[in-house]
């Protein structure tokens, strides 16, 4: 069994009070990855506090770390357009000399969802929108020269040159449960992401959690079987916050472990902690989180 772990640090830091050293310390402990929140805010009570941009966070993440990989984790279509965000990837996956990936779902109801003073999406309209921003996404950075006419997102002669480092583009890492999203995750996805089962997080067990988890791996192996993928070429990552008992495995590096060791066997490949935050529901002891960051991985290899 061998199995990543990786962090999210949420872009809630002044960049040159805390931000940096953060970043540093991420790579320091060797993390394989670290994402952030691609939000232009966030739930209560990160709502009423100080949150940054995940571009220029991870561009500036970029110029203080050297090996680990960075990402979004996720992106949503809520406030972005195909064409500029493409742009600005490409010219990060630059800056980071091709260390960037991209996490990206298809978002949720929330502040995000109006905040350009659009109503909300029905369902099938968020989907729709889903499905056409990843595939024009996906043009825009493999071809120099694009022209699109979509229903929801359009591009005349947009020119994304010299394109990525990475070959034939950054890697994709889609997060879906449903079938339409999974069916999604297994044409343009280099990696696949959950967060769990919704239905479960209130009220259900660990156990339902984790059986949940493995049925999800499952129907998306099946989709990637189905595209004529082999399942195992493509990472199953799990952001873990949002799934029954979050704070127990990060009581000890013991509870972690076996925490961790029973998703892999549900198979999952990489599993992403968030970076403690004190006082929200990320507040597990920094102590704790930095020796599970450095003594879980030879357990878990």
């Amino acid at each position: 069994m061998s199995l990543r772990l990786s962090t999210v640090i949420l872009p809630i830091y002044r960049w040159n009070e805390q931000g940096r050293e953060v970043w540093k310390r991420a790579e320091a402990l060797g993390f394989h990855a670290a994402y952030t929140y691609d939000h232009l805010s966030w739930r209560i009570p990160f709502r009423d506090r100080t949150w940054f941009g995940a571009v220029p966070t991870l561009t500036a993440a970029a110029g203080v770390t050297e090996r680990m990989r960075l990402g979004t984790l996720v992106t949503s279509p809520n406030f972005r357009h195909p064409v500029p965000f493409a742009k600005e990837l490409m010219t990060l996956d630059d800056v980071s000399d091709g260390r960037l990936t991209l996490g990206i779902g298809a978002g949720g109801t929330g502040f995000d969802a109006e905040v350009l003073g659009q109503q909300p999406w029905s369902p099938k309209e968020r989907a729709d929108r889903f499905a056409e921003f990843v595939e024009l996404l996906d043009r825009l950075l493999v071809q120099d020269d694009t022209t699109s006419d979509g229903r929801f997102y359009s591009a005349i002669e947009a020119r994304d040159i010299p394109g990525c480092v990475q070959d034939p583009r950054l890697p994709f890492a889609v997060a879906a449960t449903g079938p339409r999203g999974m069916r999604l995750a297994a044409k343009y996805g280099q990696a696949w992401v959950t967060t769990g089962d919704p239905s479960v997080f209130e009220e259900g067990t660990p156990e339902q959690s984790l059986a949940a988890v493995r049925g999800q791996v499952e129907r998306v192996s099946a989709a990637l079987a189905a595209e004529g993928r082999d399942p195992a070429d493509v990472p199953k990552i799990f952001l873990t916050g949002f799934t029954p008992a979050y704070a127990e495995p990060f009581t000890s590096v013991d509870a972690f472990v076996d925490f961790a060791g029973r998703h892999a066997e549900a198979g999952i490949d990489e599993i992403v902690l968030h970076w403690p935050v004190a006082d929200t529901i990320f507040g597990h002891d920094p102590d704790v989180f930095e020796r599970i960051a450095t003594e879980a991985p030879p357990q878990l290899s």
